[in-house]
């Protein structure tokens, strides 16, 4: 089990994250949150990765515009998520990625991230070089930013019944981007990661999860 520290951006602000793993470990992964904030499927996914050997650092990337959001998977929650991140600036979010890669420094990085979180992995991925890989799970902004170019190697997972990102947005994603690994997995849902949602498909899960760690473990050493 983890636990809660405070951290600071370059522009002074302070956030919480949520940290797991052995501090002298010599490879990190950030976990980027969904809009539901660092909840309990968060803070279990990151534990997941420090099981692994990693130093986890999960950054509350709500908190600019709102602390200690923990939220869970009701329409209210939904609606609730959506509004938080709607107050959100993207080049804000990107100052706290940064800060939470600068508490692993000197460890060679991966970034993963959830729903909106998948979205911030792709953008660890383009518009910082702090990582050397990036997993990004049913990101439903990646189709507006296929464009960017990648600092590292990318993997990304969708769903094909994702009612959020329909297979010809993801279709445009590959013909963008070449060099990305991208697996869309049959009958999935969005969310299907999650073991708290409905759409929660394990067998998904275990592949999707699978790749993820032979990727980091490729890219990471």
């Amino acid at each position: 089990m983890g636990e809660t520290i405070q951290l600071k951006a370059a522009d002074g602000f302070s956030f919480s994250a949520y940290v797991a793993g052995p501090a002298n470990a010599t490879k990190g992964v950030v976990v980027v949150q969904e809009i539901f904030g660092v909840n309990h499927h968060i803070k279990d996914m990151a534990d997941r990765f420090a099981a692994l050997g990693y130093a986890v650092v999960a950054p509350a990337v709500f908190d600019r515009a709102q602390r200690d959001v923990e939220l869970g998977y009701t329409q209210g929650d939904i609606d609730k998520g959506r509004d938080i991140r709607m107050k959100l600036s993207d080049p804000d979010v990107m100052k706290d990625i940064e800060a939470s890669a600068a508490h692993l420094a000197g460890k060679k990085l991966g970034i993963v991230g959830y729903c909106f979180g998948g979205t911030v992995a792709w953008w660890g991925a383009t518009r910082t070089t702090k990582f050397s890989a990036a997993s990004c799970w049913y990101g439903g902004g990646i189709p507006g930013t296929k464009n960017e170019s990648a600092h590292c190697p990318v993997q990304m997972h969708f769903g094909e019944k994702d009612a959020s990102i329909p297979m010809s947005d993801v279709d445009a994603v590959r013909a963008a981007q070449p060099k990305v690994e991208v697996y869309v997995y049959e009958g999935a849902q969005h969310g299907f990661g999650c073991d708290e949602r409905g759409s929660y498909s394990k067998p998904d899960y275990e592949l999707a999860q699978k790749r993820t760690v032979d990727f980091f473990a490729k890219q990471l050493g």
